[in-house]
């Protein structure tokens, strides 16, 4: 199964490291060339990084490049292998769903209440709006793990979640 949404994570990422590097760097000539810099560029910078953690986190599943540890596993057959692998993914796509419906009631709360971002005046739904996508996007990228994991048999599945 080729993924058509295979680099939406990571054009997001290299574009917003771009951003948050230019932004940084605007914000230290500031500090210490004009000994004034905006604040709101240190607030965009932060609220970026925690889109790209959240973005990241579901990029990282997609590689298959979340820690686990195997020693247990890997004492058994394949085909038990893939048992504990689905449990293990079905444990975390509760957790990734349960983070995507509470972000999503954190961001209409958020919405409700009109709060605002100290520096930019930025309504604060919009930075907790990564949390429900990040939710949603590792909930979408495990059932994609799952999909490869029972579709495939052991000689044409690779790490990185990508068949040979």
């Amino acid at each position: 199964m080729k993924m058509k949404d295979r680099y939406i994570e990571e054009i997001f990422l290299v574009l917003t490291m771009i951003v948050m590097v230019l932004l940084i760097f605007a914000q230290v000539i500031g500090r210490y060339v004009f000994s004034a810099a905006p604040s709101w560029t240190e607030e965009l910078a932060r609220y970026i990084h925690i889109w790209q953690v959240w973005i990241g986190a579901s990029y990282a599943i997609r590689l298959r490049e979340h820690i686990k540890i195997e020693a247990f596993t890997k004492l058994f057959t394949k085909s038990v292998q893939k048992v504990f692998e689905t449990l293990a993914i079905l444990v975390w796509f509760a957790l990734a769903l349960s983070l995507a419906i509470l972000g999503t009631q954190l961001v209409i709360s958020s919405l409700r209440n009109g709060q605002l971002t100290p520096a930019m005046q930025i309504p604060m739904w919009i930075p907790f709006l990564a949390i429900p996508i990040g939710g949603a996007g590792m909930s979408l990228r495990l059932i994609q793990q799952l999909w490869m994991i029972w579709r495939s048999d052991s000689s044409d599945y690779k790490e990185g979640g990508n068949p040979v």
